[in-house]
């Protein structure tokens, strides 16, 4: 069954439907709760509030169109809340991404690298880690990523380019 027969299903009450939608999407939306809190334990916690909002809203999701984007969407808002309501932000798990077949001195750097940029990112804004998390992780275009963040498109690229701008002076 195709995600679109389940997204169908879904929002006509399925639950095992619902259940495949969750398999299959999981780990994407704990991506981008990981990234947008930096805490394991605050991620598996968003993805589970993100799952529980969507089975409540399914009737609004459009069948007709890929669910990924329309969770990932409500994973983004919900870290996004949580964010603000934390008030601060940790620097949490580091992600360690090596390249393929390295060896230890290529992964000791690349995992110094990770943390760095993990470190970076944990400390723009909110609004800018949303940004670049959806542009570059999730490779949202700029209309989708006002539509997700519910901004005007002008406000979309000038954050973006300022977040861009921060992680590279925090970087340096």
């Amino acid at each position: 069954m195709d995600e679109r027969d389940l997204a169908q299903r879904a929002a006509r009450g399925d639950r095992e439907a619902f259940g495949g939608l969750v398999k299959e999407h999981q780990a994407g939306v704990y991506n981008v709760a990981y990234r947008m809190l930096g805490e394991t334990h605050e991620a598996e916690d968003a993805t589970q509030e993100t799952f529980l909002r969507a089975y409540r809203a399914i009737s609004s999701l459009d069948s007709t169109r890929p669910a990924g984007p329309w969770l990932k969407k409500i994973a983004v808002n919900v870290c996004l809340n949580r964010l603000k309501h934390r008030g601060t932000l940790g620097l949490g798990d580091e992600i360690a991404v090596p390249a393929p077949d390295p060896g230890p001195e290529a992964q000791v750097l690349q995992q110094e690298q990770n943390r760095q940029i993990r470190a970076a990112l944990m400390r723009l804004p909110p609004h800018y880690r949303a940004a670049i998390e959806l542009r570059h992780f999730q490779e949202l275009s700029y209309a989708e990523m006002a539509e997700t963040l519910h901004r005007p498109l002008s406000d979309i690229k000038s954050d973006l380019f300022r977040a861009r701008k921060m992680l590279a002076e925090i970087l340096r």
